[in-house]
């Protein structure tokens, strides 16, 4: 053992330390933030050039002034619209995984109850989301169940698919090693759904910020989307797009927080595509 450390330590004092140079770094960079800054170039030079009214189009520039002027009275109102966000997002998530158990469990269920999911989806959320407002009021609950109605879909979707995807053997497997249906489920079933899941957590965050926002055009004095609706009645589109620009940041934070809860909760997704992406 000595012996394979001494080489290890030796081969590793002897090998060259490979340095980045400022270019290859440079190259490093996502490909999407160059397209980004490329976009947002075109768009800075394009409005400058065609001289663009700015209550029809207003340069990056100005719309990073305006955010960075408006900024408090923004942190303010997405306040409301995080708390929206977080509770629906809870809910769809306490409501749609014992769904998916219910219907991979039950097969009356699965055939009384899953369709009705499906059917539900056809029926566009911005249609009834006036009867929400008039049946819960003006304040927090009929913007949560907006955003219920919006994310628990994937995540029930996503979630049976996950758990019916348990191969006949790892199950006869499970119950030759005296397993009953609770440690089967906790031991076998679920690991194995968990990217599944996940896969529908990530879309669900988004949904949740797009439910949010529609909730509050319909009818609210606060959160973003108020924001936006009283920018737009002033043709203040600067501030619009600084709204807009908070909801963006809003809506990649709670993603990239599921994805870190992915890694964390997952780690053997994580380790299978590295090994993918060496081979």
């Amino acid at each position: 053992m000595a012996v394979i450390e001494n080489v290890s330590a030796s081969a590793m004092a002897s090998a060259p330390v490979r340095r980045l140079s400022p270019l290859r770094t440079f190259g490093r960079i996502s490909p999407a933030v160059w397209t980004i800054i490329a976009l947002l170039v075109i768009w800075e030079v394009g409005v400058r050039v065609t001289h663009t009214p700015e209550f029809v189009l207003p340069s990056p520039s100005r719309i990073a002034e305006e955010f960075v002027a408006y900024w408090p009275r923004l942190l303010v109102q997405s306040t409301y619209t995080v708390a929206e966000i977080l509770i629906g997002f809870v809910c769809s998530v306490l409501i749609g995984v014992p769904l998916a158990v219910l219907v991979t469990y039950s097969r009356f269920a699965d055939r009384a109850i899953y369709p009705l999911i499906v059917t539900s989806q056809t029926v566009p959320k911005v249609a009834i989301a006036p009867l929400m407002v008039a049946w819960f009021g003006y304040g927090v609950t009929p913007k949560i169940v907006i955003v219920v109605l919006l994310t628990f879909f994937p995540i029930v979707i996503n979630s049976v698919v996950g758990l019916k995807a348990s191969s006949a053997e790892m199950l006869y497997l499970a119950r030759s090693m005296g397993a009953n249906s609770w440690q089967t489920f906790w031991k076998f079933r679920l690991p194995q759904a968990m990217p599944n899941m996940f896969a529908g957590f990530k879309l669900a965050t988004v949904m949740a910020v797009i439910g949010a926002i529609v909730a509050e055009f319909v009818g609210s004095d606060v959160g973003l989307g108020y924001v936006i609706q009283v920018a737009g009645s002033s043709f203040n589109i600067t501030r619009q797009f600084g709204a807009i620009v908070m909801i963006s940041i809003i809506g990649m934070i709670f993603f990239m927080a599921m994805e870190w809860a992915e890694k964390v909760i997952v780690p053997w997704k994580s380790s299978s595509s590295a090994v993918g992406e060496d081979h």
